[in-house]
């Protein structure tokens, strides 16, 4: 996502930065920057995707949930982020050179990889590393139960059907693992959990250090575990007698992503190597994906719940969740390849330079 500004927003630049420096009010400098400023300050949000740890702006992956401390937005948006936060502003950092993954992947001999979400994605694999991809059968059979999607009015009402969702299985003495998007969102969730009376173990950007132990007890009979992501963080989560006895690991999403494969990992932390499982969706139609990719659809369907209280919405959060994720898997793609055409032709550009 970027900022652009309009003639009037333009026009508004211009007004505000006479009598400057003549360096100071150059156009394009000037653009920039003040599209950079909005950028930091209506685009980038604490708590997910940056955290502040000890005075330090710290960039959260958000496919991973995990901190990047040694990683920093380009061309000032670092500085001004830290600006915004009240940080000391760190030294800016010169890019020396630059690739792409794609192009730093395919100059390998050979590569491959593994992946349980390389299906949705075969075409793309194959267009730019010139790769099939081949299924290959699990050795034991899924024992996974997927109970739909629930679609609520907003977030107060997702995160009580949250809890009671959580509290059944807790009943049961079944472990249950909770999704969330964002730090922020652990955060709150774990405040309701609190107030309900609930132990639960969380995992953000915050507690990478504890991650190994958090996701040990994760298995535990009657264990809550709330987890940003957990898509990035691999190992399984062993399951103990009781546990697998009671009915396995449940997982409950709370915000799909823009990409389905997201999802379909967070989901897959249920039911490994033949245990038994079950996961389920509980999401708000103001939820982030619907309202930047499916706006017109979330408020049909918004009406339609003010209508009609009491009826079931699942069918309209697979609609809107379908419509949302494939215009964000389309422009997420379109991003991807327009990136590694700009990195290819800048190589040719510059393969003058190569030493022969």
């Amino acid at each position: 996502s970027r900022v652009v500004l309009t003639e009037a927003g333009r026009a508004e630049a211009r007004a505000g930065t006479e009598g400057l420096p003549r360096m100071a009010a150059a156009l394009a400098a000037r653009d920039e920057l003040i599209e950079r400023a909005l950028c930091a300050l209506h685009l980038y949000h604490r708590d997910q995707h940056y955290i502040v740890n000890e005075g330090k702006v710290q960039i959260v992956d958000e496919s991973t949930g995990r901190v990047m401390p040694d990683r920093q937005w380009e061309h000032g948006l670092h500085q001004m982020i830290e600006i915004k936060e009240g940080c000391a502003p760190s030294a800016r950092r010169e890019t020396l050179t630059q690739i792409t993954f794609q192009r730093f992947f395919r100059k390998y001999l050979w590569f491959g990889g593994m992946t349980g979400t390389a299906t949705p994605v075969a075409r793309e694999i194959r267009a730019v590393y010139d790769l099939p991809v081949v299924r290959i059968p699990t050795h034991a059979r899924n024992r996974r139960r997927r109970l739909g999607a629930t679609l609520c009015a907003g977030p107060a009402e997702k995160w009580d059907r949250v809890v009671a969702a959580a509290r059944l299985r807790v009943e049961q003495r079944r472990p249950v693992l909770i999704g969330t998007r964002s730090v922020d969102a652990s955060e709150a969730l774990k405040a309701r959990f609190d107030a309900a009376g609930m132990a639960v173990s969380l995992l953000n950007a915050r507690q990478d250090k504890e991650e190994a132990a958090i996701v040990a007890r994760a298995g535990a009979a009657g264990c809550v575990t709330i987890a940003t992501n957990m898509a990035g963080r691999g190992p399984d989560i062993r399951l103990t007698d009781e546990a697998r006895a009671a009915g396995g690991l449940h997982v409950i999403l709370t915000e799909f992503h823009d990409s389905a494969r997201v999802d379909r990992q967070l989901f897959g932390r249920a039911g490994r190597q033949g245990d038994p499982g079950s996961c389920e969706a509980i999401v708000a139609i103001d939820d982030d994906l619907f309202r930047r990719f499916a706006p017109r659809l979330s408020r049909l369907v918004a009406v339609v719940a003010r209508l009609t209280p009491g009826l079931r919405l699942s069918i309209a959060a697979s609609a809107l969740r379908i419509a949302a994720q494939r215009r964000a898997g389309r422009l997420a793609a379109l991003a991807r390849m327009q990136t590694l055409r700009a990195d290819e032709a800048l190589e040719k550009a510059l393969s003058f330079a190569r030493p022969l």
